[in-house]
């Protein structure tokens, strides 16, 4: 049954991961930037998406060394920043659209799961899958807006960074993995309550 369980909060991941990285091409296609619907990345097929590091073997060595979160990442949608109209906004907002998607899929799940009495023709393994694509969505969510490159909040941050810090900028670009890294080793669980307190306030429900 966990093995179950398991593939399919895989299956969850695999798909979240999807819409995350399809909601950046799709932004880019918007602000002028082409890329990623040239290139037949707007599209959810998985198959298109799919990462063997992030996607497959990842979530694998999660699960065996017990870890309570399981999370991921897909092949980043290209796109070409110089191509975007806005130059100063464009790489925020087209950063920021892969969470966004993420919490508008925790928000339509967990807003059934809140009003489930008025659903009572559902059975109860649906509410389970709800609850698991509201944690992952989350999980995904928060962690992606860590001001860290190479993920998302990153741009999101040098957006609003004056062009006198830049230094900043190319700092954090250099360093970034190695950040990450030790952000994911030493302070990962610090997101933790952020996930409990917003999977709460969608779902109505402790986590």
């Amino acid at each position: 049954m966990q093995e179950i369980d398991f593939l399919f909060a895989i299956a969850v991941l695999i798909m979240s991961v999807v819409i995350h990285e399809v909601s950046h091409g799709y932004t880019a296609n918007l602000l002028g930037d082409p890329t990623a619907k040239y290139a037949g990345r707007l599209t959810l097929n998985p198959l298109k998406h799919l990462d063997p590091m992030g996607s497959v073997l990842v979530p694998l060595l999660l699960k065996l060394f017990g870890s309570p979160v399981i999370f991921g990442w897909a092949k980043p949608v290209p796109y070409n920043p110089y191509n975007l109209k806005n130059q100063k906004w464009g790489p925020g907002l087209v950063a920021v659209a892969g969470p966004l998607s993420n919490f508008l899929i925790a928000a339509v799940f967990g807003f059934i799961i809140r009003f489930s009495p008025a659903l009572n023709f559902l059975p109860f393994s649906f509410f389970e899958i709800a609850s698991l694509i509201v944690l992952i969505n989350l999980v995904l969510g928060i962690f992606n807006l860590v001001p860290i490159p190479p993920l998302d909040g990153s741009k999101v941050l040098f957006a609003f960074l004056p062009y006198r810090w830049h230094n900043i900028e190319l700092f954090l670009e250099r360093y970034g993995i190695f950040l990450l890294l030790i952000f994911i080793f030493f302070f990962l669980q610090s997101l933790f309550p952020f996930v409990t307190i917003l999977f709460k306030l969608i779902t109505g429900i402790n986590f």
